[in-house]
């Protein structure tokens, strides 16, 4: 695996958790509680490390372990369909609630609905029959479906499965949306 440097210093806190969300772990696993804040907008990680008292060798440190997730994560869904990519997470997750849920031979529906707090937000259900027109796409011998209005507006977007200690859940990172609320499940 070759390690690029995906999460530099001048990199805002915000764009960092957009792009890599599977790192907040990491961050605030170093003492860096400022994900959520309005600061983390314009604050880079650096700026924000050193606020929070962390020196040189500390901020380094966080950045080289937040950047073997963030690669971790790359190479996860680097032979993905550019279309969509998912997460092993994410289909795991989706195995685990159908075992659950006694649905096994269901997938996962991804659509895009009126509401939130942006404008749009995501739904995912459990499901057994298709639509016409809708796009199936595979991760790990799990079907996640899209109807086609919600795949031309999630186009070119990475799904993935986080659980941290305040949420836990479907994360897409969806590069069409003009802009997202706090939360990541409402876009315009």
């Amino acid at each position: 695996m070759t390690e690029q440097q995906l999460i530099t210093g001048e990199m805002t806190i915000g764009d960092i958790v957009e792009k890599y969300p599977q790192v907040a772990p990491i961050l605030t696993g170093y003492g860096l509680h400022c994900i959520g804040c309005g600061a983390a907008s314009f604050e880079s990680i650096e700026a924000g490390a050193r606020g929070h008292g962390m020196d040189e060798e500390m901020v380094q440190m966080m950045i080289k372990d937040a950047n073997k997730v963030a690669q971790m994560d790359l190479e996860d869904t680097k032979n993905d369909s550019p279309d969509l990519k998912i997460t092993t997470k994410a289909a795991e997750k989706v195995v685990e609630f159908k075992k659950q849920a006694g649905k096994e031979d269901h997938f996962l529906r991804i659509a895009v609905t009126e509401g939130g707090c942006s404008g749009k937000s995501y739904g995912f259900t459990l499901e057994k029959d298709q639509g016409a027109g809708d796009k199936v796409i595979e991760k790990n011998g799990v079907q996640f479906v899209l109807n086609p209005e919600s795949f031309e507006q999630l186009r070119g977007s990475k799904v993935d499965y986080l659980e941290s200690l305040e949420a836990s859940g479907f994360k897409i990172h969806n590069p069409n949306a003009k802009q997202t609320c706090g939360c990541g499940s409402s876009f315009a």
